[in-house]
């Protein structure tokens, strides 16, 4: 049996792994910050938490050894008193030592808690995650007694085992890993010279431009090479055993891994150490690759692994990313503490054993229970601090990194034409994405130059601007010549995980969406989601969860969503579905879109399917489609509650002339009643009535409002004596089965996708819906409504969007949409899609056949902080007074730890309201996507905090400098100490070089943001500004420009103001005013970590 010391050990090192403290390599995220901390909560762990187990059972337990010890000699006495020959080895002698031995070795009471800690804690931990699973004492996991789970009665639930978790894992590194070795290798070399240790390489130069890239060969959904994945076979990184490394066209180093089950069951890290092996060898005897054989060789030990080497640091760097951390508990902590009690229930109390015991031993067994729980209590404390610090993170709304404008050139005021003619990166692009090269001139348009006209803009003026080709200056010109902004905007796209962006929209899409539509990956096995073990649905069911509970907010009421899936999926997405909308009606439609079939052993699928999800009540939310054969019907009602006072509206007169229906006459009064069904009136024409032969005043079908939508599917017809209207519909209900050449995929997504981007350009995107699916989808949501705002939030290659721009052609309506889109192919394939189909309706081979078809446009693109940016700008701070109170207080010190530690130490890098202070110069390091490398950028405040607020943008004016001198003159209402005043020596003057700089946002916010459409409204004014450290000076010349605002504006009735830094604004107020001054710095942090609704 182990000894105490091991089972302490043992423990040790579980809790080590479950606090990431065990990752020397994972010098990233939350990783990063726990390694920081390692020696400190080590340090607690062993010499505060376990130490009251040692204080609490180490002395009770050599007093048992001792009275053991006792019992032997006794025995050992009485045996020589009886005369036995041989008293050592008498039986009772024997049994006595037998206990002392199994005491001296084994389990004492202490090591019985290390032992219970560590098989509670080691079950519910897998790679990174807490995993909801629960069986008893030596049973596996496939003959588990049954896990309860939380049930209120429900006539049916679902439950998956991570739906208490948010799923965040991306496939980022997966399929796109990049090192930059040189900078690598710089930074190593910078380091270990600050240590004054030597870097095992020549010293020459680092080589430029060396990079390492991971790439996944033949990843599978888990049956390769005649493996076939069980229900719950693990995945592993594999090296590629034909082909290893390789070397690109760039001269940069490939390592090829697969991604599938393991035949020897080899772990993880075993693997690795294969590979790395391989790798070297292979380097080794590869001439091209001399460079990247030394640089990967050079050695980089640590106290653990002293033959480490470079090599080693990324490719566990890489294992580990994809197979860590794929989700974050909900509430860690009540759930730990429940199975806790479970646990000690069925596993460390006997009853038994209490009734049939003396009092002492009852107590010794009620300690036990008192210290396992104390102690075990306090771990899962400290586990719910770092998991619910995650979440905290994982919830927060993320910064706006980047915000850029795409705008036809029919709305940039002409002053800006000649800044657009001198921008060569512009017109590199219009030549990439449009083919201007190839426009030759007549006698009315110019043909196509090198540098382009102004003419040539004029006559081509349906060309997408791009603003992330032009300055600050040149971006804030042309977004002040919009007034009204958000109502000219015509769409949103978001470069994001789509969680994040939802968050982020919740303040301002509130009840704003007229209809959702997603198409999420299937997880098929070309479109599965990464990851765990056997938790492939349940890691799909919490992906799909929690976004499509952040939608439904979105959504208005009189709203739908459809979701594209197939028989993968549908089932279980069905049950979610009826969880997350129980009161709607949820319809599932079949589409063949695959009329070959793809074929499989069994069956051959040609459909997949769409869910029509919508409010289950009278009224009618998905439009009517279109009838192979027209229905000719009277429009005049019969049968049951077809009279005229069934119905008042639908009693009014359509007027003929000649034959044909010429207008919709009024609903007349109660009292009036028509002489008959056709009554002659002025100029030849005739009232038709909806009045029987028998003379009975009946009803026509549709109400007088409505009849107008179907007024040209009216034609007047002369029946056997008098004129009938009759109505000839050639639109039906739904039917729940789409069949037809138009939704094939193929014909209608993928060339379309090629016609548009090119063959080779579109490759990047695979299995894009037909644009005939999406649009005809689109129309029946939208059931009339030609101003509807559309979301899709996994708008892939964007066929969202362009259905949305094909209907406002044809319709000139003005349906707007929001894209959001995580992969690369966002700036590859979506964002160059809907720029392309704005332009030109019609292409080939990436090329426009037409450029007269081009529509007005405007849309904005966004980029956000990523969850793991998020991770990577944590910066923990250590402030001495506050470690002295600490180390004074052992209860304040344990409550830090426990509780408070991450929160306090990791404020000011989440979020430095100091830098507020230049609202253009607030810094975030964001990882440059598919690479392990960080760029700082600016981060777009003012966009974010507009979005914090859910701001309506009416006007976002230029920034305005200005000059100013100052002096200071007696004031009588000052104290005698301060009896002067700063005041402005002459005029607040504009210009280009001011130290003072401001700019000004206008808008408006609904004033309960839980009605946001009841029609009232707050204007909102935000003032930012560039402090320079003088707040009188500051405050100063905010307080005169304020002034001559609110003097030149007419309509200065604003109802909130933000502003950034403190100010005087508040004793500007006039009599009569109500606007409320807001620190923009205050209303930032409390909007930022709001998760209401979350």
């Amino acid at each position: 049996m182990p000894s105490t010391e091991q089972l302490r050990t043992k423990l040790t090192d579980k809790l080590k792994e479950l606090f990431q403290l065990n990752q020397p390599d994972l010098d990233f995220g939350f990783y990063r910050i726990m390694h920081a901390k390692s020696e400190q909560v080590i340090n607690f762990i062993e010499h505060d938490l376990l130490q009251v187990i040692k204080d609490t059972f180490g002395q009770v337990d050599e007093q048992h050894k001792q009275q053991l010890k006792d019992e032997i000699e006794k025995e050992i006495r009485q045996a020589k008193e009886y005369g036995v020959s041989d008293p050592e080895n008498s039986p009772k002698v024997i049994e006595a030592k037998a206990k002392y031995e199994a005491v001296r070795d084994g389990a004492t009471s202490e090591a019985e808690i290390y032992d219970h800690l560590y098989r509670f804690f080691e079950r519910y931990y897998d790679d990174g995650d807490f995993i909801s699973r629960r069986y008893y004492t030596r049973e596996t996991p496939g003959k588990a007694a049954p896990f309860a789970i939380p049930y209120n009665g429900e006539e049916v639930k679902l439950y998956w085992a991570n739906a208490d978790q948010y799923y965040i894992k991306t496939t980022e590194y997966f399929t796109n890993f990049t090192v930059n070795l040189t900078e690598a290798i710089r930074k190593l070399r910078e380091s270990q010279k600050s240590k004054s240790e030597q870097l095992d390489l020549a010293d020459s130069s680092v080589p430029e431009g060396l990079k390492l890239h991971f790439k996944i060969v033949d990843a599978t959904e888990g049956e390769h090479a005649n493996i076939k994945a069980g229900a719950a076979t693990k995945r592993y990184f594999i090296l590629h055993k034909d082909n290893p490394v390789e070397l690109n066209e760039n001269k940069e180093l490939i390592i090829n891994f697969e991604y599938r089950p393991n035949q020897a069951e080899a772990k993880q890290d075993a693997l690795n150490k294969d590979a790395i092996s391989c790798i070297i060898n292979a380097l080794k005897l590869k001439p091209e690759m001399a460079v990247y054989y030394e640089c990967l060789s050079i050695a980089i030990p640590t106290d653990k692994e002293k033959d480490r080497i470079l090599l080693s640091k990324y490719i566990n760097q890489y294992t580990a990313r994809n197979t860590m951390d794929y989700f974050i508990h909900k509430n860690l902590g009540a759930f730990l503490k429940r199975e806790l009690d479970f646990y000690i229930k069925n596993e460390v109390m006997r009853l038994d054993d209490i009734e049939n015991a003396d009092a002492p031993k009852v107590e010794d067994y009620l300690t036990k229970l008192r210290v396992l729980r104390q102690i075990a209590t306090k771990l899962i404390d400290f586990m719910a601090q770092l998991e619910d610090f995650q979440k905290k993170l994982w919830l927060k709304k993320k910064f706006i990194v980047e915000t850029n404008y795409c705008i036809t050139l029919d709305r940039v005021p002409e002053e800006l034409y000649p800044q657009v003619i001198a921008n060569d990166a512009q017109r590199q692009e219009w030549v990439k994405l449009f083919a201007i090269d190839e426009i030759e001139g007549d006698a009315v348009s110019p043909a196509y130059s090198e540098p382009l006209t102004v003419k040539f803009l004029k006559v081509n003026d349906k060309l997408v601007l791009d603003t992330r080709f032009f300055d600050e200056s040149f971006k804030a010109k042309l977004l002040s010549s919009i007034d009204d902004f958000d109502e000219q905007c015509d769409g949103l796209l978001i470069h994001s995980e789509n969680f994040q962006a939802l968050n982020l929209l919740q303040d301002r899409y509130r009840e704003q969406i007229k209809c959702i539509y997603i198409d999420p990956p299937y997880n098929t096995k070309s479109s599965e989601i990464m990851y765990k073990n056997s938790y492939k649905d349940s890691s799909w069911l919490s992906l799909m969860f929690d976004r499509l509970v952040l939608g439904k907010t979105l959504l208005l009421y009189a709203a739908s969503i459809v979701i594209a899936i197939d028989e993968v999926e549908q089932e279980r997405l069905g049950q979610i579905v009826d969880q997350i909308f129980p009161d709607w009606k949820k319809v599932c439609v079949s589409i063949v879109h695959n009329p070959r079939g793809q074929q499989g052993k069994n069956v051959s699928y040609v459909h997949e399917f769409a869910y029509f999800i919508y409010p289950n009540d009278e009224s009618k939310y998905i439009a009517e489609t279109k009838r192979e054969e027209i229905d000719s019907r009277t429009l005049r009602d019969s049968g049951g509650e077809s009279d005229r006072t069934d119905a008042k509206t639908c009693f009014y007169p359509i007027i003929v002339k000649n034959n044909k229906i010429v207008r919709i006459g009024e609903v007349p009064n109660d009292d009036f009643h028509p002489k008959g069904a056709n009554v002659e009136i002025n100029n030849g024409e005739i009232e038709i009535w909806p009045i029987s032969e028998e003379g009975v005043e009946k009803k026509w079908r549709y109400s007088v409002n409505t009849v107008h939508k179907i007024f040209d599917k009216l034609e007047v017809k002369m029946g056997r004596s008098l004129f009938q209207i009759i109505y000839n519909k050639d639109t039906g209900t739904m039917k729940s089965l789409w069949t037809g050449a138009k939704y094939d995929a193929s014909e209608y997504g993928t060339k379309v996708l090629q016609d548009i981007l090119g063959y080779i350009d579109a490759q990047s995107f695979s299995y894009p819906k037909s644009i005939h699916t999406i649009t005809e989808t689109l129309t029946l949501q939208l059931n009339g409504d030609n101003e509807g705002l559309i979301l899709d939030y996994f708008a892939g290659s964007g066929t969202t969007g362009h259905a949305v721009i094909n209907l406002n052609r044809e319709d000139s309506g003005k349906r707007k949409y929001i894209l959001v889109e995580m992969g690369d192919y966002f700036d590859t394939v979506l964002k160059p899609r809907i720029s392309k189909v704005v332009y030109s309706k019609d292409w080939k081979d990436g090329k426009p056949q037409s450029r007269d078809t081009g529509v007005s446009h405007c849309y904005k693109y966004l980029r956000l902080e990523s969850y793991e940016d998020t991770l990577n700008n944590l910066v923990l701070t250590s402030e001495p007074e506050r470690e002295k109170a600490l180390a004074v207080s052992p209860t304040l010190q344990e409550d830090y730890m426990l509780h408070y530690m991450l929160d306090i130490e990791s404020r000011g890098s989440l979020l430095n309201i100091d830098s507020f202070s230049d609202p253009t110069a607030y810094l975030l390091k964001v990882k440059k996507p598919g690479s392990d490398e960080y760029v700082e950028k600016a981060v777009d405040l003012i966009e974010t905090f507009n979005y914090l607020i859910g701001l309506r943008l009416v006007h976002l004016a230029e920034p305005q400098t200005f000059t100013a001198s100052f002096t200071r003159l007696k004031d009588p209402d000052l104290p005698q100490d301060q009896d002067t005043k700063l005041v402005l020596d002459g005029d607040l003057k504009q210009a280009a070089d001011g130290k003072w700089w401001i700019r000004k946002v206008e808008g408006w916010v609904p004033r309960n943001p839980y009605n946001p459409n009841d029609g009232l409204k707050d204007k909102v004014l935000i003032v930012w500004r560039k402090l320079t450290g003088n707040l009188e000076e500051d405050n100063l010349v905010l307080d005169t420009w304020f002034q001559k605002n609110r003097i030149s504006t007419l309509d200065w009735e604003f109802n909130t103001i933000y502003v950034n830094g403190s100010n005087n604004l508040p004793n500007l107020l006039l009599e009569g005013d109500t606007w409320k001054v807001r620190l923009i710095e205050e209303e930032f942090l409390k909007r930022l970590w709001s998760t209401e609704g979350v």
